[in-house]
């Protein structure tokens, strides 16, 4: 089954990978970070080389999105992000795992410091 792992972050200024701008991952010591980045790059070859990452994609800003709503019977754009709150969506990896308990497991390892990370399911059609 498929599970998206959702991060989501407050970096000030907006860029990747997110520990390097958010002020918690920053007050981390250049060698720890160093060495957490060694850790997560590890990860994603282990979990290319098992066949469980299927993607992942680092977003721009949330200042460079459009929203799209309904309104009256067209979409109607606007500027901006599409949620009003503080940790903007800020990347995703695509996961294929045998189970719920693995996908939990692997989501685990991609909390960061500053970031909130969310693992949702493929709804399945």
């Amino acid at each position: 089954m498929k599970y998206v792992v959702l991060i989501h972050s407050n970096p000030q200024p907006w860029g990747h990978p997110t520990i390097d701008f958010t002020e918690v991952g920053r007050a981390i010591p250049a060698d720890e970070r160093a060495a957490m980045g060694k850790e997560f790059d590890e990860l994603l070859t282990e979990l290319s080389q098992s066949g469980e990452l299927v993607s992942g994609l680092a977003l721009d800003a949330p200042s460079t999105s459009r929203t799209y709503r309904w309104e009256g019977r067209k979409p109607v754009s606007t500027d901006g992000p599409y949620a009003e709150s503080k940790e903007q969506l800020a990347g995703f990896f695509v996961l294929n795992c045998a189970t719920r308990e693995r996908a939990e497991e692997l989501a685990a390892k991609f909390a960061g410091p500053g970031d909130v990370i969310e693992l949702r399911p493929e709804m399945e059609f």
